[in-house]
């Protein structure tokens, strides 16, 4: 009797345990390549394979076209990519027919004519000087080289496509000896990446390349070359600007700062007439026309020294660090001030 009851027992267990098995619904299979899961059983799996896109990264230093094109395997045969050219952070002018955004139309800038800088003979330079400064855009005073609607950097860089008089001189000599071409300067303002893209309806395989610009908020200082000089003819002590470098900092693959890198260099006096044109932002007065040129030549930056002419041809970084290096730029600027100061008897 007891075997009879445990024989139906576990028989009724059984019964129960398959149609539990009976009732799960059958899982259901989705394909990476569509929007939506395939609730077909998985009929059309070989019909659409599953793809990957790879994302790899160009040099700056070798062109973009150069880059050798991968292929993949498909179903039915090897297809051969297609390279797109694809250029990102192209300034859109606006309409023709674009309202005045204003109360009336400014043009002072434009119509300001710009006075030259006096001749000078060299019997009558009686004391020269030349240093070398950095301006840190960080700084308050500073703010307006990074105006968001006008960097200057943005400035500069369309002042070398658009006037022909501005050139742009290798960054590693800076009495502006060599020109850089065309090619360099697109190497080291922009630099190009290779994406793949598979076609959703053809499963071709693409390869764009998309040309990256340089952001302006990247480039933090500026290095001015300048001398300073005393005019026996005039009496008094004077600047003239030569060159203006923008660095940008270099970081390493975790984002951390490695050192800083000029960009190019750009003769002063070739670009004042540029600059004269442009209007520089001026806090607490929209309508004052101040120009670049005006915001140069009236020194209304603030910048600590980096390097003067020395027999040893070395930085102030070079021998010495910290506080003692900022000490050592305020006393460079005392002894230009003082040298004036003294050659008069009160």
């Amino acid at each position: 009797m007891k075997s009879a009851l445990k024989w139906f027992s576990m028989a009724a267990f059984s019964l129960l345990v398959s149609v539990a098995i009976a009732q799960v619904p059958e899982e259901v299979k989705t394909n990476d390549n569509d929007a939506f899961p395939d609730f077909t059983g998985g009929a059309n799996k070989a019909s659409k394979p599953t793809t990957t896109t790879t994302t790899t990264t160009q040099p700056q230093s070798r062109p973009a076209t150069t880059q050798p094109a991968t292929t993949q395997q498909q179903p039915g045969g090897t297809t051969q990519p297609k390279i797109e050219p694809v250029e990102n952070n192209v300034d859109i002018p606006p309409d023709a027919d674009a309202p005045l955004d204003g109360i009336v139309q400014r043009k002072l800038i434009l119509d300001k004519q710009l006075l030259p800088w006096e001749p000078i003979r060299e019997a009558d330079i009686l004391w020269s000087k030349r240093v070398w400064r950095v301006i840190d855009v960080r700084e308050k005073i500073n703010l307006p080289f990074i105006y968001p609607e006008m960097p200057f950097f943005t400035v500069l860089m369309k002042g070398i496509q658009q006037d022909t008089a501005i050139k742009a001189y290798k960054a590693d000599n800076d009495k502006f000896w060599y020109k850089m071409s065309n090619q360099e300067l697109q190497s080291i303002l922009s630099h190009a990446d290779t994406i793949t893209q598979i076609d959703p309806t053809t499963y071709e395989t693409k390869i764009k390349v998309v040309f990256n610009k340089i952001n302006p908020d990247d480039i933090k200082r500026y290095r001015i070359k300048e001398d300073w000089y005393f005019d026996r003819q005039y009496s008094n002590l004077k600047v003239r600007i030569l060159g203006i470098a923008p660095l940008k900092d270099v970081t390493n693959e975790a984002g951390e700062f490695m050192y800083e890198q000029p960009l190019f260099w750009i003769r002063y006096p070739d670009c004042r007439e540029y600059l004269a044109r442009h209007r520089a932002f001026i806090e607490g007065n929209d309508s004052n026309p101040m120009s670049w040129e005006d915001l140069f030549e009236q020194r209304r930056f603030s910048s600590y020294v980096w390097k003067e002419s020395n027999v040893h041809n070395r930085r102030l970084q070079d021998y010495l660090q910290g506080i003692d290096l900022l000490l050592e730029g305020e006393k460079i600027k005392a002894e230009i001030f003082n040298y004036e100061h003294d050659l008069w008897s009160y």
